[in-house]
Formats: structure tokens, sequence, C-alpha cells
């Protein structure tokens, strides 16, 4: 009797080593294949906006004031990088050329303490013009 669990055993065992399966075959799907996204054609490459630091610079220029524009880098924390002033005036052009504008007349670039959401700020601020060519 005790021969008999055994043997059901070695039959169960050797039984399951010799099943072969065949690779599974992918499924082939009846759904339409996903049509090719258009090409969408890449958008101009922005006109740099120049920043001019006197108002003398534009005299005898025809230009047309678009409004105030801003650029700012914060340092969030005591432990982030300290704001730079360079990052500020680089998205004040970014945010002038938002604006359509191909200059900026930059009024005064300050780093200040205390601003909500910043540890400490750099603030660049100046009007975004339109400067046409003669």
């Amino acid at each position: 009797m005790r021969a008999l669990p055994i043997c059901l055993l070695a039959v169960m065992l050797s039984g399951c080593t010799m099943l072969s399966r065949s690779p599974v075959e992918p499924v082939q799907s009846t759904a339409t294949p996903p049509k090719p996204e258009p090409v969408k054609p890449k958008p101009a490459k922005p006109v740099p906006v120049r920043i001019y630091t006197h108002a003398e610079e534009l005299v005898g220029k025809p230009f047309r004031d678009l409004g105030e524009v801003s650029g700012e880098s914060c340092q969030v924390s005591n432990q982030d990088s300290p704001p730079n002033i360079p990052t500020a005036r680089k998205r004040l052009q970014i945010n002038a050329s938002k604006m359509k504008a191909n200059a900026v007349l930059l009024h005064s670039c300050d780093i200040t303490s205390g601003t909500l959401g910043c540890y400490r700020q750099a603030v660049c601020v100046g009007s975004a013009l339109n400067v046409s060519a003669k």
C-alpha cells in the first residue's frame, strides 16, 4: 500500500515533464491599423529679442511699445542654487518674444528676498518693443 502513492507521484511527475507545448502564436487583430499622424511643420525659430539698456539707443529708430514684460529666477529654499540675473534676463527675452516683440528696453534687474514662494528672487523688468527697420 505504501508503494501505490509513491508510484502515482512518480507517474504524475513524469507525465508533466513529457508535455511539450508549441510556442504561442501571436493573435492577429481584426481592428484596422492606426493611421500614421500627419507630419506637423516645425514651428519657426523665434526671432531673437535684442535688449536695449539705455533709451538713448532707440533715438531715431521707429518702434512701438507692446507693454511691460518681466522675467524671474527663483531660489525656492536656502539649499537651492541662488537666483541669477542672466537667467532672469533670458526669461525676460522669452516673455517678450511671446508678445511678438523683437526688442526690450530694460528698466531694472534686482534680487529680492521674502517673495511669496521664493527664498530669494531675481527679477528683470522692461518694456517689450517692436522696433522696425528703416
